[in-house]
């Protein structure tokens, strides 16, 4: 087992890649509204509406970190500053609002960015600084 590559490190031509995205993307499409419809209907008979909550989280969290990985280019751009300070978007296994609460404290929000912040913040007090994961690779290169 230590001669395991992870699947992001193995080489893989743009066909493959391009590939992969495209049968994700259908298998995406044609059964996640399956599950969901699902997964609410077996929490609301089985736990009540108090696990409901809990999926529901849990959806808005992976769909957030799959968009920070697909918008990461668009975000970087729009919401950060060029600056080498700029904590950027695209790591997997953060949030959008953590990338922002981060560059937040770090004054790389750019004036759309400073507006993302404060909506974030109106809908959920404090939101992006409570976001904020701290468990997760800091990268400091710019794109």
């Amino acid at each position: 087992m230590e001669n395991v590559i992870p699947i992001q490190e193995r080489e893989r031509s743009l066909f493959s890649s391009i590939l992969l995205v495209f049968i994700a993307a259908i298998l995406l499409i044609t059964t996640a509204p399956i599950g969901f419809v699902f997964a609410i209907i077996e929490q609301g008979f089985s736990s009540g509406l108090s696990k409901i909550k809990y999926y529901l989280l849990n959806v808005a969290l992976v769909l957030d970190q799959a968009g920070n990985v697909i918008m990461q280019h668009f975000l970087n751009r729009l919401l950060l500053k060029n600056t080498q300070l700029s904590y950027l978007f695209g790591n997997k296994k953060e949030t959008i609002s953590s990338v922002i609460g981060k560059n937040y404290i770090l004054a790389t929000l750019s004036p759309i960015g400073l507006i993302a912040n404060s909506l974030l913040n109106k809908i959920d007090s404090n939101h992006t600084l409570d976001s904020i994961q701290v468990n997760v690779k800091v990268n400091h290169n710019r794109i």
